[in-house]
């Protein structure tokens, strides 16, 4: 049985199913929530080594398939199982933890690859920032059961730490990649084995908190999932690799944060005067030329054709939470203005990730 120690954040290695070197390219694919059904066919058209065939199964099923349907997920374990029998996938032999390098222009950024246990989760040592929505989630948690692995890592930060960063330039400077492609997107991805996983295990037990900047659904999936299995077991220990989810922790300082947009889908009965109407008795509106250069407390909103700043007002509130542009949108615009009452669960409310002003128009 695993005892909790020391109520910091734990990384553990893992014995990686991973792509073979000469296809990783290939495999390699967007997170399944960045792109929706029709922007994944088109991303993994001519290319039966992309990992949308598995993480966006609908893709391979006739057009107008529900990507909630059974059909989904048991398309997305065959693939898969094909994937591995068909060695497009490589076993570690041994648990490591991984370097991970995404580099576009002069922007560099080091992860560590490893498993996090679901207990930091639950227990607030990892820390949300973000509400689920129900059905995304009861998503992943089906996908992860079906293919009975977890496709893709939740993206921590934490605060840097000296002795991490000394064992990653390490890394970099003693191993040979196992992996370094530039995407179609121009971002150059490299991934090299950590020489001394345990010690990179033990530095980063001196890490207090992490937070999750992207992968709350796939967060809140794994956990449920581990949860359900741990249920399921009579012998439980502790050391089950269900108690763990996959994840990539960068250092804060390190990362450029890309935007998580709101996408609504009508105005709750308003007419477009009215919406603004109230929307300019709430918060300070600003009619731009193009897409608003943004300053902190501000967002951009594209509205019947044009740009618009928005400057949200800063509650008085110590709560750093009610003071995130996110949960201000929500409580000045959203909930009141919008009737978008619990974005988790409303059909009237998308959300796009990192995609640029011209996806959006």
């Amino acid at each position: 049985m695993q005892e909790r120690r020391g109520g910091n954040v734990r990384l553990f290695p893992f014995r990686a199913l991973r792509p073979v070197p000469d296809l990783v390219s290939r495999v390699a694919a967007p997170p399944y929530d960045v792109v929706d059904t029709e922007q994944a066919r088109r991303l993994a058209a001519g290319n039966p080594f992309s990992f949308l065939h598995v993480s966006r199964a609908e893709i391979d099923l006739p057009a107008g398939t529900d990507p909630y349907s059974e059909a989904v997920y048991e398309h997305a374990a065959t693939v898969f199982r094909e994937f591995v029998r068909r060695k497009f996938f490589v076993r570690e032999l041994m648990p490591c933890i991984y370097v991970y390098l995404q580099h576009k222009g002069s922007h560099r950024q080091f992860g560590l690859v490893g498993c996090c246990h679901m207990d930091d989760y639950v227990d607030g040592t990892i820390r949300r920032h973000e509400l689920t929505r129900v059905e995304k989630e009861a998503d992943r948690a089906r996908h992860t059961k079906a293919v009975a692995a977890q496709g893709g890592p939740v993206f921590l930060m934490y605060r840097g730490k000296r002795e991490i960063d000394a064992l990653v330039e390490s890394a970099v400077a003693r191993e040979k990649p196992l992996y370094d492609f530039t995407d179609e997107d121009g971002v150059r991805h490299a991934v090299w084995r950590a020489p001394d996983p345990a010690a990179v295990e033990a530095a980063f037990r001196e890490v207090p908190r992490a937070y999750i900047a992207d992968g709350h659904h796939r967060a809140a999936a794994y956990v449920k999932t581990g949860a359900e299995m741990k249920a399921a077991n009579p012998a439980h220990r502790g050391d089950e690799p269900y108690n763990r989810f996959l994840a990539v922790a960068f250092p804060a300082a390190q990362l450029r944060i890309l935007p998580y947009h709101r996408c609504v889908r009508d105005l709750g009965g308003l007419s477009g005067g009215e919406f603004l109407e109230r929307l300019g008795k709430a918060v300070r509106v600003e009619r731009t030329g193009g897409p608003p250069d943004l300053s902190d407390g501000e967002c951009g909103m594209f509205f019947g054709g044009s740009w618009h700043r928005i400057v949200l007002p800063v509650p008085q509130e110590a709560d750093p939470v009610s003071r995130l542009e996110s949960s201000i949108l929500q409580d000045r615009v959203l909930g009141p203005i919008l009737g978008i009452r619990d974005p988790r669960s409303d059909p009237r409310i998308g959300f796009a990730g990192g995609v640029g002003p011209s996806e959006l128009e």
